[in-house]
C-alpha cells in the first residue's frame, strides 16, 4: 500500500515524539540530580565523570547515598570546588536526610523549596558564596539537628521561628551579614549544644541563658554590635565549657553568677568597654584554662582567690585600669602582656612560678605606681628594661629566669628600693654602683649569674644592709673594709667567686651576723683570731677551698651556737681541739687538710653518720668508744688511737631455724607454681573445631594461583591481624589478600560470614573495599584491591630515602581518613568502631588518596574468641590505644579519636608514636604536648622536610590549627574529645582560612 507524503511525515513525526527505551530509565531523584548541573558553571571531574543519565539510579554515583529503595538520602559533596547555584529543583528529595556542600563556590540564594525536604537532620552550606536571607521556612523543618551557614554573605536577621527546632544541637551563622537581634527563641533550644554568630552586624541586648541551656557546651557573640552587658543568666548554663565574646560592644560588669560555671574552660571577654572589678567568683571555674579581659575599662585589685585557678594557662588583662595582678605558682604559658601599666594604677605583679616567656616589656619598668614585682621561676629572657624614678617601687624578684645581659644602673633611680632579688640567671658585666643610690637596700641577692669586677665601695652607702649574696659569680679583687657600714649584717654569702686579700678582720664587727659564706675563693692566709667574736652566728660558717694555712684559732670554739662548719679543701694544720667544744654543730666537713691528733668526743656521731666529711687527713685517728663498737664508721675508716677488744659471735639458734623455714617456704612455692603451670599448658592444648566452608571463589582461585598458594615470596607486609600477599593477576588488576589466622579462635562460621558480607556492602571512596573471602576452620582469606603507595607507615618511615610529602598531601591524607572514620562512625548501622586505627591502616592509592583498611576485622577476632580466660586481650597497637582502653576490650568511637590524632601527630612530625627518640614511658602525644607547652614553636615539632613550607605563614597555621586537632583528639578524658564530624569541620575551617587568606 502506498502512503501519501502528509501521512509520511505523521508517521516520522510520531517515530521522534515516543521515547524509545535503548537504556533502563533513571529514577526522579537521578533525573533532580542531573537537573542540578544546569545551574553549575563547573562541574568537578568526579562528578561528570560517575553522575551518568544511562544509569537506574544514582546510588553509586560520586557523593550520593540512598536507602534500600533507592531513594537520595545523602548528599555529601563537600570541598569539591563547585561553582554556580544551588537549584529549586533540591526541594525533590523527598527522602534527603543529608546536605553537606561545605567549601564549594557557590553563590546566590539558598532556595526557599529546601523546606520540602522534611526528613532533612545535617545541613551544610557553609564556606560559600551565598546571598539573601535565610529563609524562614527552613527553619519550619523539626528534624534539624545539624545546621553550618557560616563564612557566607547572608543578610537579614536571624528567624525567629528558629526556636522551634526543638532537636537542634549545632548552629553556626558566623561570618556573614546578619543583623537585627537574637532572637529570644534560641532559650527553647534545650538540646542545643554549640551556638556561633560572630562576625556578623547583631545588636540590641543579649537575652540567652533564660530557658534550657543545661546542654550549651560552646557559645560564639564575637565581633558584633550588641548593646547592653552580659546577662547574669548565663550562669545558668551549667555545661558551658567556652565562651567568647570578643569586640562586642559590651559595657558594665562581669556577672558574678559566670562563677557557677565551673565547667567553663576558656572566657574570652577582650576589646569591649567592661567595667567595675573582676568578680572573685570566677575563681569557682575551677576547670579555666583561658581567661582574656584585656582592652577593657576594668579597675580595682585581681582578686587573690583567681590563684586558686590551678589551671589557669592563658591570661590577658592588659589596656586596662587594673591595680594588682597576682597569679603566683601557676601554669601560664606565652608571654607577659605590654600595657599592663595602662593609667598608671597598676601597684602590683606577680607572676612568679609560671611558665611565662620572652621579655619583660618596657612599660614595666616605666610604671610610676609599681610597688611591687614578682616574675621568678619563669623561662624570662632578654634584658632587664630600664627603670624610670619611681618613689613607690619597693620589692622585685626576677630571679631563677634566663635573664641576660647587664643590671641596668637605672635601677638607681627607684630609691626606695628594699629588696633585689636577680639570682640564678645569666646577667654579665660589672655591679652597678649607682645601686650605692639605694639607702633602703636591705637585700640585694644576685648568685648563679656571670657577673664580673669587684664589689663597689658606692655599696657601702647602702647601711641598712640585711642579706648580701653574690656567690657563684666571676668577681674578684678584695673585700672593700669601707663594707663595715653595713652594722646591720646577717647574711654575708661571697662563696665560689675569686676574692683575694685574705679574710678581712673587720668582719668581727658584724654582730648580727648569723651566716658567713666565704668557701670556693682565694682568700688564702690564716683564720684570724677575731673570727670568734661573731658569737651571734648560729646558721653556717664556709670557709673551705680557700688555700687557708696554719693552726685552728682557739677562738673559734667560742661559736658554741654555730650549726654548720666547712674548713674542708685547705692546708691547715694542727688538732681538732678548738672545735671540742661546739656541742651546737650537726655538720661539720673538715676533710681534705693536715689535721693530726684524735677527733673530739663531741664530733664522733658526726664521723660515723659522714666519714668522708674527715677524710684527707692522713693523720687523725679515733679513740674507740664502749657505746659504739664496730658500728662505728670511724673504726674502719680512720686509724685507732686505741685498740678495741675482739667480739666476735655466731649465728644464733633463733636466725638459723628462720633462715631454714623461710627455705622450706619457698620449695612449697616453686612445686605450686610447676604444678600449676603443667594444668595450664594441658588446657590451652584444647581446640575447638569448625566446619569448612566451601571452596575458593574464581578470583579467589586465580589470586591462589598468582601468589602460588600464598608462597612467602608474595609476602608484602605483617600486621596484628594476619600476613598481606600481592597477587597480579593476568587482567592487569593487582589485589592484596590478607590471610587471618583463627588459631585458637572459635569459630561460629555462620556469625563470621555474615559479619563480613556485611562488612563487604560497605561503600566508602575512604574505606578499603573488601572484594572476597574465603573462611577456612584455622584461617580465612580477604581480598581487597592493592594500594599502590602502600600504607602511610612505609611512607612515613619504611622508604629509603624518604619521599618527599607535601603539606597539602599530608593534609589531603589526614582529611580523607577523617571522612572514613566518620562514615564508620555514623553512616553504618549499627556504627562501626575501627579499634586499631594507625598508619599501617591506612593505605594510599596512586593518587595519594587514603583508605582505612582492616575496619570490622578486630570486632571480627573478638567476636570468635575462644573460650573465658582470666586475661584480657586489648585490642590495638601500642602507641595508638586510647588510655581509658589501656587493660580493657570494650571500646568506643572515642578510642578511634585518641588513634586517629596519634595519625596526625606522625604526619605533622613523621616521628613514631613510641619513637626511640622519646624518653622513657613518652609516647608521641606526650612529647608533643610538652614541647609546645616549653616553647609554642611549631618548627620545633614538624617535620623538618616541612621547614622550608612552613616560611609561608598561612601554611604554617594551618599546620598548627591542624596540630591542636591533634592534641584535641589524644585528650586523657574521654569526653573531652572531638567527634569526628567535629574533626571534620574544624580541618576544614583550617583549609577554608588558607584560602581565604592566600585569595
Amino acid at each position: 500500500m502506498q502512503l501519501s507524503l502528509s501521512n509520511f511525515f505523521f508517521l516520522l513525526l510520531f517515530f521522534f515524539s515516543v521515547p524509545i527505551p535503548l537504556v533502563s530509565s533513571l529514577s526522579s531523584d537521578g533525573v533532580a540530580l542531573l537537573s542540578l548541573l544546569k545551574h553549575w558553571t563547573i562541574v568537578p571531574t568526579p562528578i561528570s565523570s560517575t553522575w551518568n543519565a544511562s544509569d537506574s539510579n544514582p546510588c553509586q554515583w560520586v557523593g550520593i547515598q540512598c536507602d534500600k529503595s533507592h531513594n537520595v538520602v545523602a548528599l555529601n559533596l563537600t570541598g569539591l570546588g563547585i561553582s554556580g547555584q544551588l537549584g529549586p529543583e533540591v526541594a525533590s528529595f523527598r527522602f534527603l536526610q543529608t546536605l553537606s556542600l561545605g567549601s564549594n563556590n557557590f553563590s546566590g540564594k539558598i532556595p526557599t523549596g529546601l523546606a520540602n525536604c522534611t526528613l532533612l537532620e545535617y545541613l551544610d552550606l557553609s564556606v560559600n558564596g551565598f546571598s539573601g536571607e535565610i529563609p524562614e521556612p527552613l527553619f519550619s523543618i523539626s528534624g534539624l539537628v545539624y545546621i553550618y551557614l557560616y563564612e557566607n554573605s547572608l543578610n537579614g536577621s536571624i528567624p525567629a521561628n528558629v526556636g522551634n527546632l526543638s532537636k537542634l544541637e549545632e548552629l553556626y551563622l558566623g561570618d556573614n551579614q546578619l543583623s537585627g537581634v537574637l532572637p529570644k527563641s534560641l532559650n527553647n533550644l534545650g538540646n542545643l549544644v554549640y551556638l556561633e554568630v560572630s562576625g556578623n552586624h547583631l545588636e540590641g541586648r543579649i537575652d540567652l541563658g533564660s530557658g534550657d541551656c543545661k546542654n550549651l557546651f560552646f557559645l560564639d557573640l564575637s565581633r558584633n554590635q550588641f548593646s547592653g552587658g552580659l546577662p547574669s543568666s548565663l550562669g545558668n548554663c551549667g555545661n558551658l565549657t567556652q565562651f567568647a565574646a570578643v569586640s562586642s560592644n559590651l559595657v558594665g560588669t562581669i556577672p558574678s553568677s559566670f562563677g557557677q560555671l565551673e565547667k567553663l574552660e576558656l572566657l574570652y571577654l577582650p576589646e569591649n568597654r567592661l567595667s567595675g572589678k573582676i568578680p572573685p567568683e570566677l575563681s569557682k571555674c575551677t576547670s579555666l584554662t583561658g581567661l582574656h579581659l584585656y582592652t577593657n575599662q576594668l579597675e580595682g585589685e585581681i582578686p587573690s582567690e583567681l590563684g586558686m585557678l590551678t589551671k589557669l594557662q592563658d591570661l590577658e588583662l592588659f589596656e586596662n585600669s587594673l591595680v594588682q595582678l597576682d597569679f603566683l605558682n601557676n601554669n601560664f604559658t606565652g608571654t607577659i602582656p605590654p600595657n599592663l601599666c595602662h593609667g598608671k594604677r597598676l601597684r602590683v605583679l606577680t607572676m612568679a612560678s609560671n611558665r611565662l616567656q620572652g621579655s619583660i616589656p618596657s612599660d614595666v619598668g616605666n610604671c610610676s605606681t609599681l610597688w611591687r614585682l614578682k616574675l621568678e621561676q619563669n623561662n624570662l629572657s632578654g634584658a632587664l628594661p630600664e627603670f624610670a624614678e619611681n618613689p613607690n617601687f619597693d620589692y622585685m624578684d626576677i630571679s631563677s629566669n634566663e635573664i641576660s645581659g647587664a643590671i641596668p644602673s637605672s635601677l638607681g633611680n627607684c630609691g626606695n628600693l628594699t629588696t633585689i632579688n636577680l639570682s640564678a640567671n645569666k646577667l654579665t658585666g660589672a655591679i652597678p654602683p649607682e645601686l650605692g643610690n639605694l639607702a633602703e637596700l636591705r637585700t640585694l641577692v644576685l648568685f648563679q649569674n656571670n657577673l664580673v669586677g669587684s664589689l663597689p665601695p658606692q655599696l657601702s652607702k647602702c647601711t641598712k644592709m640585711d642579706k648580701f649574696d653574690v656567690r657563684s659569680n666571676l668577681l674578684n679583687g678584695s673585700i672593700p673594709s669601707i663594707l663595715r657600714s653595713w652594722t646591720g649584717l646577717s647574711t654575708l654569702i661571697l662563696s665560689d667567686n675569686s676574692f683575694t686579700g685574705g679574710i678581712p678582720t673587720f668582719l668581727s664587727e658584724f654582730e648580727k651576723l648569723s651566716e658567713l659564706q666565704l668557701g670556693g675563693n682565694l682568700f688564702g692566709g690564716v683564720i684570724p683570731p677575731s673570727i670568734g667574736a661573731l658569737q651571734s652566728i648560729f646558721y653556717a660558717l664556709n670557709l673551705s677551698n680557700n688555700g687557708l694555712t696554719g693552726p685552728l684559732p682557739p677562738e673559734l670554739g667560742k661559736l658554741i651556737r654555730l650549726q654548720q662548719l666547712d674548713l674542708s679543701h685547705n692546708n691547715l694544720t694542727g688538732t681538732l681541739k678548738a672545735v671540742d667544744g661546739m656541742s651546737s654543730l650537726t655538720e661539720v666537713n673538715v676533710s681534705d687538710n693536715n689535721f693530726t691528733g684524735p677527733v673530739p668526743e663531741t664530733l664522733m656521731k658526726l664521723l660515723n653518720s659522714s666519714p668522708s666529711s674527715f677524710m684527707g687527713n692522713p693523720y687523725i685517728c679515733v679513740n674507740y668508744l664502749p657505746s659504739c663498737g664496730e658500728t662505728c664508721a670511724g673504726n674502719n675508716s680512720f686509724k685507732p688511737c686505741n685498740s678495741p677488744p675482739s667480739n666476735r659471735k655466731g649465728l644464733s639458734k633463733v636466725q638459723i631455724a628462720f633462715i631454714a623455714l623461710g627455705s622450706s617456704i619457698f620449695v612449697v612455692f616453686v612445686l605450686y607454681g610447676l604444678i600449676y603451670l603443667f594444668l595450664w599448658r594441658k588446657k590451652a592444648k584444647h581446640d575447638l573445631e569448625i566446619s569448612a566452608q566451601e571452596g575458593p571463589s574464581a578470583l579467589l582461585n586465580k589470586v591462589l594461583e598468582a601468589t602460588e598458594n600464598l608462597n612467602g615470596h608474595y609476602i608484602i607486609g605483617r600486621g596484628a591481624h594476619g600476613t598481606v600477599y600481592k597477587a597480579s593477576l593476568a587482567t592487569d588488576k593487582d589485589y592484596a589478600v590478607k590471610k587471618l589466622q583463627f588459631a585458637g579462635h572459635e569459630g561460629t562460621r555462620l556469625s563470621m560470614v555474615r559479619e563480613i558480607q556485611t562488612l563487604g556492602s560497605i561503600r566508602h571512596r575512604n574505606l578499603v573495599r573488601l572484594e572476597d573471602f574465603w573462611l577456612r576452620k584455622d584461617h580465612g582469606l580477604i581480598l581487597y584491591r592493592y594500594m599502590q603507595n602502600g600504607s602511610l607507615h612505609d611512607v612515613l618511615h619504611e622508604i629509603e630515602p624518604q619521599p618527599t610529602l607535601e603539606w597539602s598531601v599530608r593534609y589531603r591524607i589526614a582529611l580523607g581518613t577523617a571522612y572514613g572514620l566518620e562514615y564508620l562512625h555514623y553512616d553504618c548501622d549499627p556504627p562501626i568502631v575501627h579499634r586499631d586505627i594507625k598508619p599501617m591502616n591506612i593505605l594510599l592509592d596512586s593518587d595519594m588518596e587514603p583508605h582505612i583498611a582492616d575496619f570490622g576485622i578486630a570486632k571480627l577476632l573478638d567476636h570468635q574468641s575462644s573460650a573465658p580466660t582470666t586475661s584480657i586481650a586489648v585490642v590495638g597497637t601500642t602507641g595508638y590505644i586510647a588510655p581509658e582502653n589501656a587493660f580493657r576490650t570494650a571500646k568506643g568511637v572515642e578510642s578511634d579519636v585518641y588513634s586517629y590524632g596519634i595519625v596526625l601527630l606522625e604526619l605533622i612530625t613523621r616521628k613514631k608514636a613510641l619513637d626511640p627518640s622519646f624518653m622513657e614511658q613518652t609516647d608521641i602525644a606526650g612529647w608533643a604536648k610538652s614541647v609546645w607547652s616549653s616553647t609554642e614553636q611549631i618548627d620545633q615539632i614538624v617535620d623538618s622536610s616541612l621547614k622550608e613550607e612552613l616560611l609561608d605563614s598561612t601554611t604554617m597555621d594551618q599546620v598548627i590549627e591542624v596540630l591542636m586537632v591533634a592534641f584535641r583528639c589524644t585528650e586523657k578524658d574521654p569526653k573531652r574529645r572531638p567527634t569526628m564530624r567535629a574533626v571534620i569541620k574544624q580541618l576544614l575551617d583550617a583549609d577554608s582560612q588558607v584560602r581565604s587568606t592566600k585569595s
